[in-house]
């Protein structure tokens, strides 16, 4: 049973930091990609950041490019969300989620999410 687990979620001020990290397990299926989405109280869930599993590509949504960055490690079948600069408006419930290799651009499993809320 493929499990996806987030953690590192917390209350901030704005202007700090906080690390996610999402740890996948049960996997029967190579990893193309795994990305983050956030979904603040009363908006649908958003793209946040992506990174491919074989060489590290990433993509930002606009609204996190230059404060958050994406990563990985393979071995441990783990990706992480490292945000700097944070702001009030990126309080929202953050989940990972992860595209098995041939699944079309489609992210078929999710985590359950952790709260990040950042007052002012």
């Amino acid at each position: 049973q493929v499990q996806l687990v987030e953690s590192g979620g917390g209350l901030v001020q704005a202007g700090d930091s906080l690390r996610l990290s999402c740890a996948a397990s049960g996997l029967t299926f190579s990893i193309f990609r795994m990305g983050w989405f956030r979904q603040a109280p009363g908006k649908e869930r958003e793209f946040v950041a992506q990174i491919r599993w074989s060489g590290a590509l990433t993509y930002y949504a606009d609204s996190v490019k230059g404060r958050f960055t994406i990563s990985r490690d393979n071995a441990k079948n783990t990706v992480y969300l490292q945000m700097n600069s944070l702001k009030p408006e990126d309080t929202a419930v953050y989940y990972c989620a992860v595209e098995p290799m041939g699944s079309m651009g489609k992210y078929d499993y999710w985590g359950q999410g952790t709260q990040v809320t950042v007052s002012s």
